[in-house]
């Protein structure tokens, strides 16, 4: 499928979501929509950010079944676990930075200790939130999610898989962390493709290399690829969007097949993917990883695109990291 292709999709509330750019945040919010039409157990929360977590839709549909818990992030996750404790499915959202920075406490103690059906959808995640700078870019909400037991963090890599992702974990029982963008990023996902929690999707794996990647790195890592095909390389591409549970058995098969291991995310280096991936691999395939995402610095203003070169998460960064290491 071209990248932008409208493709039919015969599953019911999805086919206005194939193959279209669009945010990930929108689908969340198309989804959820959706779903409210067919569970009327799904409540949702939000922490006076409607407009801008998406949840805003469901909120003029279901007015009963929505709470503004306004600006106060560890109230809104109390509330959605009681909530959880009397059967409902609770949907709880707001910024990333927020949500796993103001409110971590009360998901360790009250959410994930109890192991309680809370779901967690955060929006604005990494630097591509853009003008609104470093204290609103969350580069460090995966590592403080998945550092947590019972915790499965998600991050879906474009509307379509981030349509599936809201549909397969309201029939999940636990809680999950998924982590979603502001800017709009290019389909990438076939239409035939079906969600699964703690498996990967690979595109292709290569002889030479293969780059794991999560959320928006998915479609760069993609262009990477090609232009590395161009200049002789075979390098794969894997959609790793479960980073919690890691999909281990795609992840040594490609290991296994090629000389170089290249992360790639919109995150912090220290405690995502790349160190998922660097930690599974060196207990049980060592092999050559290199990792590519923000090198231990917060984010700054500036344009998405802008940013993503500042920080050298581009496709260019891709294919000389590759050449690079396979050199060595």
């Amino acid at each position: 499928m071209a990248m932008g292709e409208i493709v039919k999709d015969t599953r019911e509330g999805q086919q206005s979501i194939v193959g279209k750019s669009m945010a990930t945040r929108d689908a969340y919010g198309e989804a959820l929509l959706e779903l409210g039409k067919k569970r009327d157990n799904i409540v949702v929360l939000d922490a006076d950010l409607s407009g801008s977590t998406k949840t805003g839709k469901f909120a003029k549909a279901f007015p009963d079944r929505f709470y503004n818990i306004g600006i106060a992030e560890q109230d809104m996750i109390g509330t959605a676990s009681g909530l959880a404790l009397s059967g409902k499915i609770p949907f709880a959202s707001t910024f990333a930075v927020f949500e796993t920075g103001r409110a971590w406490e009360q998901i360790r103690q009250t959410v994930c200790y109890s192991n309680l059906n809370v779901k967690l959808i955060a929006s604005h995640g990494g630097i591509t939130v853009g003008e609104d700078g470093a204290s609103h870019q969350s580069t460090e909400d995966i590592a403080l999610m998945r550092v947590l037991p019972n915790m499965t963090v998600i991050v879906p890599s474009d509307g379509y898989e981030t349509t599936q992702v809201i549909n397969v974990i309201a029939n999940f029982y636990g809680p999950v962390y998924v982590r979603l963008g502001r800017a709009k990023v290019p389909a990438v996902m076939p239409a035939e493709y079906e969600f699964k929690i703690g498996k990967a999707y690979p595109f292709h794996i290569g002889r030479d290399a293969n780059i794991v990647a999560m959320g928006i790195m998915v479609s760069i890592a993609i262009e990477a690829a090609k232009i590395l095909k161009d200049a002789g390389i075979d390098a794969g591409v894997i959609n790793m969007s479960t980073v919690k549970p890691l999909d281990t058995e795609t992840l040594l098969n490609a290991a296994r097949s090629c000389r170089l291991i290249v992360t790639a995310e919109e995150h912090s280096i220290i405690g995502g993917l790349g160190s998922a991936v660097s930690e599974f691999l060196s207990e049980n395939f060592p092999v050559q990883v290199r990792r590519i995402g923000i090198k231990d610095s917060f984010g700054c203003s500036g344009k998405p695109e802008e940013l993503l070169k500042l920080y050298g998460l581009t496709a260019d960064d891709i294919v000389e990291t590759v050449k690079e290491e396979l050199k060595k």
